[in-house]
């Protein structure tokens, strides 16, 4: 199982939220590119990558950035999310060397865009979800829909998506530990591979969310735990490892 660093993006500067509310957001780095340095010598074998004011805007804001530190570190997995919206977006991120596209709000919206993009970019296309009691958020998780996060991911199977990145908002940035049962109960009703995001704290939620592998459960992020030092990334991945 990976455990993989988030690095969330922010007028250029890394930071953390709390509970995806851009209002309480806290910087950690004027320099995200030493931040994904650090995290590749600490032995991370992926990035997640979010363009947070693009998430908002609806479109890339953070491009450049992300496409420096992909090609900084060729050797470092990236998933990328936030405003990718459109096929241009993604073949230009693709290019630039990140290898994973997470697609959120237009999978809500849009399920032919990201039916297209499998076919089109097969095994880099990555679903968002971002959910608020069981719904998907979409806009940069300021609006919640009526969409059922388990439906969507199970209208998905057979398409060609590679992973589903799910997130609880209400967990995300707390360090409270994650909604374990929502999270085993989407890798069971979906053959797509998931990857828990939301409420890490420390070594004793990655042993909880390693249990779950077997259900389909293949990746934790971790966010906050690292930043604060709650969490040692390098005796994480180890414990995963074994």
């Amino acid at each position: 199982m990976l455990v993989i660093p988030s690095l969330n993006l922010k007028d250029g500067r890394c930071v953390q939220l709390r509970q995806g509310s851009m209002s309480g957001s806290e910087v950690f780095s004027d320099d995200p590119i030493d931040v994904a340095g650090r995290w590749f010598d600490a032995g991370a074998r992926r990035l997640h990558l979010i363009d947070l004011d693009g998430a908002f805007s609806g479109g890339p804001i953070n491009a450049a950035l992300i496409k420096e530190i992909a090609q900084r570190f060729p050797n470092f997995p990236i998933q990328v999310g936030g405003g990718i919206r459109n096929i241009e977006t993604i073949e230009a991120y693709l290019t630039a060397g990140v290898n994973y596209v997470i697609i959120g709000t237009k999978a809500v919206t849009d399920f032919e865009f990201v039916s297209d993009a499998c076919k089109e970019f097969g095994g880099s296309i990555m679903l968002g979800l971002d959910t608020m009691n069981g719904k998907v958020t979409t806009a940069g998780r300021t609006s919640v829909s009526d969409v059922d996060a388990i439906a969507l991911a199970k209208r998905f199977d057979g398409e060609g998506v590679s992973a589903i990145v799910c997130t609880d908002i209400a967990r995300d940035g707390m360090m409270q530990g994650m909604n374990v049962n929502s999270v085993v109960r989407l890798a069971q009703a979906s053959s797509i591979p998931v990857i828990a995001a939301g409420g890490i704290a420390n070594m004793d939620d990655v042993r909880t969310i390693k249990e779950l592998a077997v259900t389909g459960v293949y990746g934790v992020v971790a966010g906050r735990a690292i930043y604060e030092k709650t969490l040692d990334i390098v005796e994480a991945q180890r414990y995963c490892d074994h």
